[in-house]
């Protein structure tokens, strides 16, 4: 029998859930954080420990069969992936904020204005769709920052519970995606 490969996130609250339905499929076997992959003791599985933005392009390419990263991070990666199951966890969405203190009456108060995200590909698709012309910036961290710093006028960043932005004074003003967990294929993958 062949072995599957699946690729998952190797730390934080999506890597927590999807080992927890791993193991809650009764698939059994040893790892610590310091490996990056494991092998399977009761069933032909090979874990791959990964960035989660690492996932689509090793799923695309084939070197794991399978993955389970944020439905966010497949969008903004763009690869070739079969979305196989929305999975029901790591629910959050994708928010634009901006500082408390601002007046906002719709997303054409950011034309012209710049906006801090680690996700430039969904938003400039949403601004597009929107008809509005903003500057972005991409930056991989930290992004709620970027307002009181004066690098943007506004962020687009994941939220949860919003906690986050509102102690850097922000207010969430925009939802432009849901996201969940999703379990993704290498193209062909039957």
């Amino acid at each position: 029998m062949e072995t599957l490969k699946l690729a998952v996130q190797k730390s934080g609250r999506l890597s927590e859930k999807s080992l927890q339905f791993i193991k809650e499929c009764g698939i059994s076997y040893a790892w610590n954080k310091a490996k990056l992959k494991t092998q399977s003791y009761n069933f032909p599985l090979e874990l791959l420990f990964l960035r989660d933005d690492d996932i689509p392009k090793y799923v695309a390419d084939g070197v794991a069969d399978i993955g389970i990263i944020g439905e966010n991070v497949m969008l903004e990666k763009g690869k070739t992936v079969g979305l196989v199951e929305k999975m029901g966890f790591s629910r959050c969405r994708l928010s634009i904020a901006v500082p408390q203190t601002s007046e906002y009456n719709g997303i054409s108060d950011l034309n012209g204005k710049k906006i801090a995200t680690s996700y430039p590909v969904i938003l400039q698709k949403h601004l597009d769709e929107q008809g509005v012309t903003a500057e972005i910036h991409e930056i991989s961290g930290s992004v709620e920052i970027a307002p009181s710093i004066g690098l943007a006028d506004a962020v687009c960043d994941l939220v949860s519970t919003g906690s986050t932005l509102l102690s850097n004074g922000l207010k969430e003003v925009e939802v432009i995606l849901r996201s969940e967990a999703v379990m993704i294929a290498t193209p062909g993958l039957s």
